[in-house]
C-alpha cells in the first residue's frame, strides 16, 4: 500500500572538527582502559604474593603498576573502589564461564543444576595446600561484606550473574521444570546468595571443610530444587 511518508533524509557526514574530537575521544579513552587495566593487574599480582590476599597497600599498586599515585587517584576513590572493581570483573569472568557452560547444554533442568553445581564450584574454598591464589577467596570475602554494608554497590555488582541465572530461570520455567509465578529475578538473587554463603559455610551446619565438592555441590542442588517440605496427601 502506498504511503505519503516522505523518505528520511541521510545523515549528514561527520564535519572533520567532529571527526578529530571522535579521535581523540576514543584515544583518551584507549589509554585510560590500559590504565586501569595495569592497576588491577598490579593488584592482583599483589594479592596472589600474600596468604590472604588482603594485606597491600594503594602505594605498593602504584609501585607494581608503574604508574603514579595520582593517576590512580584519577580512577580510584581509594583501595574499597579497587577492591570493587576487581570483584566487578571477577563477577563478570564467572558470569561468562558459566554462560557458556550453559549454552552448551540444551536441557532446561540439566541446565539449571549445571548452573548451580558450577556456581557452587566457583565460590567452594579452596583446601590447605591447594593451588588456587589467594584473590578467590579475598574477593568472597569482600562480597559478603559488600552484600551487607553497601546493597546497592553489590546489586550492581552481581547484575551480569543475576541476568544470566533468572535467563535460566526463565528458560525452566517454560518448560515446565520449575512453578508458574515465581518471581525470577528475586529467586535467581536468593539462591546465588544460598550457593555462594552455603560454598563457605563449612561449620554453620556442622559440614566438614574436606566435605568433597561434588557431593556438596548435589546436596545444595537437591535442597535448592526439591526443597524440604513433604509432598501434600
Amino acid at each position: 500500500m502506498a504511503t505519503n511518508e516522505t523518505p528520511a533524509d541521510p545523515p549528514a557526514p561527520a564535519s572533520w572538527r567532529d571527526q578529530a574530537v571522535a579521535r581523540s575521544l576514543d584515544s583518551a579513552r584507549v589509554r585510560a582502559e590500559s590504565r586501569v587495566q595495569r592497576f588491577l593487574d598490579a593488584a592482583l599480582e599483589l594479592m596472589n604474593d600474600n596468604a590472604t590476599g588482603k594485606e597491600f597497600t594503594v602505594q605498593e599498586v602504584v609501585e607494581r603498576s608503574g604508574q603514579s599515585l595520582r593517576s590512580f587517584y584519577q580512577y580510584f576513590g581509594g583501595k574499597q573502589e579497587l577492591l570493587l572493581a576487581l570483584f566487578e570483573e571477577s563477577v563478570r569472568s564467572t558470569a561468562d564461564l558459566l554462560g557458556d557452560k550453559v549454552a552448551a547444554e540444551p536441557d532446561p533442568r540439566e541446565r539449571l543444576h549445571l548452573f548451580v553445581v558450577e556456581y557452587y564450584r566457583i565460590c567452594r574454598p579452596t583446601s590447605r595446600g591447594a593451588t588456587r591464589k589467594a584473590p578467590a577467596r579475598a574477593l568472597a570475602e569482600f562480597a559478603q561484606q559488600l552484600l551487607t554494608a553497601q546493597p546497592d554497590e553489590a546489586a550492581r555488582a552481581f547484575d551480569p550473574l543475576v541476568t544470566l541465572f533468572e535467563g535460566v530461570l526463565k528458560d525452566a520455567q517454560e518448560a515446565g521444570v520449575i512453578r508458574a509465578g515465581v518471581p525470577l529475578r528475586r529467586v535467581a538473587g536468593v539462591v546465588l546468595e544460598a550457593i555462594m554463603f552455603n560454598a563457605f559455610s563449612s561449620t554453620i551446619g556442622g559440614a566438614s571443610a574436606g566435605t568433597k565438592t561434588d557431593d556438596a555441590a548435589e546436596e545444595l542442588w537437591g535442597l535448592i530444587f526439591y526443597g524440604i517440605g513433604a509432598p501434600e496427601a
